[in-house]
């Protein structure tokens, strides 16, 4: 499998299955599901990021487990758009985690999801730094999946 540009994964999902949004950090592995609807973005779990293959199981099981059809890689752009060692080492991953699962993947746009989610925790439901730092990494891949269906969604009058 090969990245697919966002428009196209979203023609070559089978009706019926979810994507598995993913935001690879150092440490730990956010992990987001979206709704058969391909419509809504919901936090799922983290996984602590280990070697590749172990990560690859891990991911694999999730997809068999709760029907995934493709996924969606938070890909870190530096703050003016360009494409640094970040965002090359998260799309090398992302191409090798597709290739593994023989799954179409899509990289997209990840700037500031962090810092979105993390000035909400704090602002809105009032979290103490350490649960924070439980949540912020499947929060920040819910967000980044929540943008690329948002930005993907054919026009709302095509759905009724």
């Amino acid at each position: 499998m090969s990245l697919f540009n966002p428009y196209a994964l979203r023609e070559a999902l089978p009706s019926g299955l979810r994507l598995l949004g993913l935001d690879p950090g150092q440490k730990t592995i956010g992990l987001a599901l979206s709704d058969v609807t391909l419509m809504l973005a919901s936090p799922y779990k983290s996984l602590k990021r280990g070697k590749f293959g172990e990560t690859a199981q891990e991911v694999a099981k999730i997809v068999q487990r709760e029907g995934i059809g493709g996924l969606i890689c938070g890909l870190p752009l530096s703050l003016d758009g360009s494409f640094g060692p970040a965002a090359r080492a998260a799309q090398d991953w992302m191409t090798e985690l597709s290739n593994r699962l023989d799954l179409p993947a899509c990289c997209w746009d990840e700037r500031l999801s962090s810092s979105a989610v993390n000035r909400f925790l704090i602002q809105e439901a009032d979290m103490t730094r350490k649960r924070r730092a439980e949540v912020v990494d499947k929060m920040a891949a819910a967000y980044t999946l929540q943008s690329w269906l948002d930005a993907t969604a054919p026009e709302r009058s095509e759905l009724f």
